[in-house]
């Protein structure tokens, strides 16, 4: 889940999801909040109005002329919605439109919403209620029924939580929307890229003239995609020529070397020849294997690809191998799953799967097992022995170009073997693995190197 998180498309989904969500909630409280607001202002402005209206009267003519002001009102069309009611000091109602005031009425010196029962009503009802004492010892109580308001506000409030769950739906979809919206600008580049690492060097973002921030980064992309293309190219011609460069005169040098083993008859300058020759060809595979691995490294080869019966291919491998391994004293094992097949660079494979085989009966001892098989979404091609194996925390290095492990394994070697592996893998899509061969019987750990390659191209024949 914590990864889930971690993706910027979500973020951003929940990101415009709260957003819309916010809005709504806010934008529905705060209509309440003035509408509520709004209605009580209102009708706290009839109540004080009505009770300066009759005190006055009351000031003016008495408690006769109050008791008429309060039968006039309540019987015009707009004291339809008033409340007034006029108590002597014992409590007792001696005007008003109130059947019962409640105990404490008395002591609402600021209007207060309580519930009161009218004259001619069958329910209570809410509303605003205001006491001022009279000079004589009365009390008068004025108020507005605000039931219809309180009503209107309760219907409100059910429509405004039916408006949020409403809001959650439409911020959902706005959310899907926007990130659907982002991940369609952004398939494009997605795919070019991909193209690219595939080694489509010539794929390009389409062009975009809206001019946004998506544009750019497509134009920028084509940019860099060109000075890669372009640098490619240039590495290529580099290499090429550093090849011709170094191999001729070392051709030459070797040639040259062959010419004085003929005329030559003491054996000491003769074994310092023999000698030469040995440094000549190892710094000639040196040159061929470094050169594999930049050009691998490049991508340079994908279009050599062609469907191979990896089976046949390792069998013809290790039957090549087989009588140096039996000069050793070893025994060579294929375990190959049969008509396996897979669109692959046929020389680099065969180069890698001999580098495999050649480090095993360098470095390694006991049996070596050349396995080719399904594993989950890969086919895998390994190369097994029994002999001391490469300690865990030494594996990227052995990885590393021109790592050396010689403290590790012994012998010598320019550290190139495995770094080629690990282009050629990448070239192909595909990963190395290095590990303790589980089925070592020499009491060492053995190594295991296995080559994983995707197969969703691959065949079962």
């Amino acid at each position: 889940m914590s990864t889930l998180w971690r993706s910027t498309t979500l973020r951003l989904a929940a990101l415009v999801f709260l957003l819309q969500v916010l809005a709504a909630a806010l934008l529905l409280v705060g209509l309440g909040a003035v509408i509520r607001q709004q209605s009580r202002t209102q009708a706290i402005d009839v109540v004080e109005t009505l009770r300066d209206d009759l005190v006055a009267t009351h000031v003016a003519g008495g408690q006769g002329a109050l008791v008429e002001a309060i039968r006039l009102r309540l019987s015009n069309e707009v004291g339809r919605g008033v409340v007034v009611a006029l108590q002597d000091r014992d409590g007792r109602l001696i005007a008003g439109n109130l059947r019962g005031v409640p105990a404490d009425a008395r002591t609402y010196r600021a209007a207060r919403l309580v519930e009161v029962l009218r004259r001619n009503h069958a329910a209570p009802e809410a509303a605003f209620l205001l006491a001022v004492p009279l000079k004589h010892g009365g009390t008068l109580l004025t108020g507005v029924v605000v039931e219809s308001d309180r009503q209107f506000l309760a219907l409100l409030e059910r429509a405004s939580l039916a408006t949020l769950a409403l809001s959650l739906l439409f911020a959902a979809i706005a959310a899907w929307l926007a990130t659907r919206q982002i991940v369609h600008r952004l398939q494009g580049t997605v795919r070019t890229l991909e193209g690219v690492g595939q080694g489509d060097l010539a794929r390009r973002v389409p062009p975009d003239n809206s001019g946004d921030a998506f544009a750019r980064l497509g134009e920028e992309v084509n940019r860099a995609l060109a000075r890669v293309e372009s640098l490619n190219g240039q590495l290529k011609v580099a290499t090429d020529a550093l090849a011709h460069d170094l191999k001729s005169p070392l051709t030459r040098m070797a040639t040259a070397l062959d010419r004085v083993t003929t005329r030559i008859d003491d054996p000491d300058a003769l074994s310092a020849v023999e000698a030469a020759q040995a440094e000549g060809r190892r710094v000639m595979a040196i040159i061929d294997t470094a050169l594999g691995i930049s050009r691998a490294e490049a991508g340079i080869g994908r279009q050599s690809f062609a469907t191979t019966d990896l089976t046949a291919m390792v069998e013809t491998i290790a039957e090549i191998y087989e009588p140096l391994a039996e000069e050793e004293g070893r025994t060579l094992v294929v375990d190959a799953a049969p008509g396996l097949t897979l669109p692959v660079h046929r020389q680099l494979m065969d180069q890698v799967l001999g580098n495999l085989i050649d480090n095993t009966m360098r470095y390694g001892a006991g049996t070596i097992t050349v396995a080719l098989g399904l594993s989950g979404s890969d086919i895998a091609l390994s190369v097994a022995d029994e002999g001391p194996g490469i300690p865990p925390h030494l594996h990227a290095e052995a990885l590393r170009r021109f790592g050396r492990l010689d403290e590790a394994r012994g012998g010598y070697g320019a550290g190139l073997g495995l770094a080629l592996v690990e282009a050629v893998a990448h070239l192909h899509g595909g990963t190395v693995e290095l590990s303790d061969n589980p089925a070592s019987t020499s009491g060492q750990p053995g190594l295991k190197v296995t080559l994983r390659l995707p197969r969703q191209q691959a065949v079962t024949l």
